[in-house]
This record gives C-alpha cells, sequence and structure tokens, in this order.
C-alpha cells in the first residue's frame, strides 16, 4: 500500500533546505544506484550522483527549471544516455521513478529537471566532458518546512474512462469490465503518476488477454517516451500489490496503428 499512498501525495519539491545528506546515506544511495543500473542487462544509461550540488545549481542557474528558475538543492543525480535509443529513454525514466521511490523510502524529497533546452557545450561544462548526453537530472534532499495552512498546488488528472480503452482507441472501457478485469484499481492510482508539464499522455487499450500502452503525441518526431517509461514502472508496482509480477514488454519498432495521433510502445499480459 505503501506505492499507492506515495503516488496520492507524490509533489515535485522545489524548496530545500540548505542541509546536505548524511555521507552514510550518500553511500547508501550510490549502492541503489549501482542495484538499479543492474537490473537492465543492456546498459546503455548510468546515473550520476553530483554531491556537490552549489556546482550544479550555479551552472544551470537561468538555463533550467521551471519558467526559468533553477531549483536548488544539496545535491543532484542524472541520467547520463550513452546509447541514443528509444528503449534506453524509456527505461532510463523508468529506473528514475524507481529511484524516486528509493529515495522517498531515504525520507528524501525530489524533483525532475529538464535540462533539454541547454545546448550540448554547456552541458558537458557543468556535468563533466565524460558526460555522453544527460536530458534529465534529479534535485533531491530535505524540504523546507511549508506553512500548513497553505493549500497544496493541484494538478488536474484525467478520469479512467480518459485513459483507457477496450479493445479498440475509440472504444472507452467502462469501470464495471475494468472491476471485473480486476484492473479498475491499478487504472484509478495510476493516474497520479507524474508526467511532463502533467500532459498525461498515456493511453491504454485492454483486451482479453494483454494490456497495450500507447502514448498520445501531437509530433511524430518526438513522442513522449520519458512519459512512458515512468507510467510503466507505477503498472506493474501497482499490479504487483495484487500478486500479478509480470513485466511490459516493448513492442517492435513501436508499432504505429489506426489512429496517427497514437503510438503503441509495449504490452503487458494478463
Amino acid at each position: 500500500m505503501r506505492i499507492i499512498n506515495f503516488l496520492m501525495d507524490r509533489r515535485s519539491i522545489r524548496d530545500y533546505k540548505n542541509k546536505k545528506v548524511n555521507p552514510d546515506v550518500l553511500d547508501k544511495i550510490r549502492q541503489i544506484l549501482r542495484e538499479i543500473e543492474s537490473q537492465y542487462a543492456e546498459g546503455g544509461f548510468e546515473f550520476k550522483l553530483y554531491e556537490n550540488g552549489d556546482n550544479i545549481y550555479n551552472g544551470l542557474k537561468g538555463l533550467a527549471g521551471y519558467s526559468g528558475i533553477m531549483v536548488k538543492s544539496p545535491h543532484y543525480i542524472a541520467v547520463d544516455i550513452k546509447k541514443k535509443e528509444d528503449k534506453t529513454i524509456i527505461y532510463s525514466a523508468y529506473y528514475m521513478e524507481e529511484l524516486v521511490t528509493k529515495l522517498n523510502e531515504l525520507d528524501l524529497d525530489t524533483c525532475w529537471i529538464s535540462v533539454y533546452d541547454v545546448d550540448m557545450k554547456k552541458r558537458k561544462e557543468v556535468f563533466g566532458e565524460s558526460s555522453n548526453e544527460i536530458n534529465f537530472i534529479l534535485a533531491f534532499g530535505y524540504p523546507k518546512r511549508n506553512n500548513p495552512l497553505l493549500k497544496k498546488p493541484y494538478s488536474a488528472r484525467i478520469g479512467v474512462e480518459e485513459m483507457v480503452f477496450h479493445k479498440d482507441i475509440d472504444n472507452p472501457a467502462s469501470i464495471e469490465y475494468l472491476e471485473q478485469r480486476g484492473l479498475a484499481d491499478t487504472f484509478f492510482y495510476l493516474r497520479y503518476a507524474p508526467s511532463i508539464k502533467n500532459r498525461q499522455p498515456w493511453r491504454f487499450i485492454v483486451t482479453d488477454d494483454k494490456v497495450h500502452l500507447l502514448v498520445k503525441y501531437d509530433d511524430e518526431q518526438n513522442p513522449p517516451l520519458v512519459d512512458a517509461g515512468v507510467a510503466m514502472y507505477y503498472f506493474e508496482a501497482l499490479q504487483e500489490l495484487q500478486g500479478v509480477k509480470h513485466k511490459w514488454s516493448l513492442l517492435d519498432g513501436f508499432l504505429h496503428e489506426g489512429n496517427a495521433n497514437y503510438r503503441y510502445i509495449a504490452e503487458f499480459q494478463l
């Protein structure tokens, strides 16, 4: 149930205390990074811990963050893409979100930060010449105490009926059907998974024996693969709560079928 509570309460924290994480905890995080990397046998990406957060913050100030405001934290973790392939991008995001849940278990808060718009020369300068392609970093640390009287920011969520379909993308799945299949709770909580700019591009088609994951996009050259990886991680975690330990399988070549605004990404055996 912890994953459900985490999803329901999940927030990207942008204000951190000026307090470094204990060295013993940083060592534990390094161990977690290596363990997570080892789960993806194909390699292709690497997590890098930047202990001196000031160097990263000062290097990206005014260039990355939210509305031009860089998130200042004591430490950052970057995901360095060594193989620029779609599946590597998907699984780097999948495992980045697993990392987020592991850091939460250490009582640390996090925030994804895109550095896509920072030119490559500057990225090399900030992250080191040995880096390959870093598009996202994770700020982490201890959050500043908020005024309990202030309302938490609200992010609108699409309904299950807008996200899940039965056999065809034009046929919304009913809650009754999903309950019969034991999928209603999974999709209800999956709506709270994070996505870039809260665009929630995931769509799912349930058939007799499989769930297909699609992503909705406007630019065929830039499908939201990061969001797909995040959704895959939480779907598996929520299914595991029900005793289902299957894994997603990426579809060969990421099939294009039917409506041109959608791209098939993966399938999950029920």
